[in-house]
């Protein structure tokens, strides 16, 4: 049975280019662009957001995860490429181990004591990955298709990335098993400046431009996504988190102006409950 999406609470700042995690009860975002930089960080209860401390770096175009409570994020733009981590413990951020690549549109998860970033743009596509340990990176194994715009999610030890722009939109998928990173199952759709969660056995991608905005959600189980529910409002460069059972979106961009909106991935209410697939 095919889970839907359901209108959460807005975000109390309309911005695209932000980064985020969590899912659809406690959940996290930060960052973006609201006609510059901004350093907003809004926290999710599940119903509804409120302020938290604002980053130290202003940014956009940035990395993330975590939840309200413990949150990383990590490069994105301030002017230029930007190495900075921050690290979130539930009221103020604080600086962390600068990244060994200064980049933008990349991918990453995890918290701030265990967390991975993939990918972005430099001068050029960016194959690097970097691992964090709670106060420092290292270098990870290099993606197999340099890309940017791309999404992911996972830590260190087990991690995802799909879609992103290569040398045209991709379908991509890549598993990371804490060294080396492997082919998974090519998206349906191909498309950049989505959003997603989860890890190599269990994630979820929403969102994005292909050659329009996109709708578009798919769920992955380990070897191969299949569709899911559909947003309610397509959006493309919009931040996530969750997994192919309990997800969350915010912000973006509709095509038209910088978004509000949150959504929940939820399952279809049969006879009064709901049923998780």
């Amino acid at each position: 049975m095919t889970k839907e999406w359901a209108a959460g609470g807005d975000l109390g700042t309309a911005r695209y280019y932000l980064a985020g995690g969590g899912n659809s009860s406690d959940a996290i975002c930060m960052g973006g662009h609201d006609g510059s930089g901004s350093s907003v960080t809004e926290e999710y209860n599940g119903s509804s957001w409120s302020s938290g401390g604002n980053l130290g770096t202003a940014k956009y175009s940035l990395a993330g995860g975590g939840n309200s409570s413990d949150a990383i994020c990590m490069g994105g733009h301030d002017g230029s490429n930007s190495n900075v981590t921050e690290e979130y413990n539930g009221s103020s951020w604080s600086s962390g181990g600068n990244l060994g690549t200064a980049r933008h549109f990349l991918a990453g998860g995890g918290n701030s004591s265990d967390a991975i970033c993939m990918g972005g743009y430099t001068t050029s596509n960016s194959n690097v990955t970097e691992e964090y340990n709670g106060s420092s990176w290292s270098s990870g194994g290099n993606l197999g298709t340099a890309k940017y715009s791309l999404a992911g999610g996972g830590n260190s030890s087990d991690a995802i990335c799909m879609g992103g722009y290569a040398t045209s939109t991709s379908n991509v998928t890549e598993e990371y098993n804490g060294s080396s990173w492997s082919s998974g199952g090519n998206l349906g759709t191909a498309k950049y400046f989505l959003a997603g969660g989860g890890n190599s056995s269990d994630a979820i991608c929403m969102g994005g431009y292909t050659t329009s905005t996109s709708n578009v959600t798919e769920e992955y189980n380990g070897s191969s996504w299949s569709s899911g529910g559909n947003l309610g409002t397509a959006r493309d460069s919009l931040a996530g988190g969750g997994n192919s059972s309990d997800a969350i979106c915010m912000g973006g961009h509709d095509g038209s102006s910088s978004s509000v909106v949150t959504e929940e991935y939820i399952a279809e209410t049969v006879g009064g409950g709901a049923i998780w697939m």
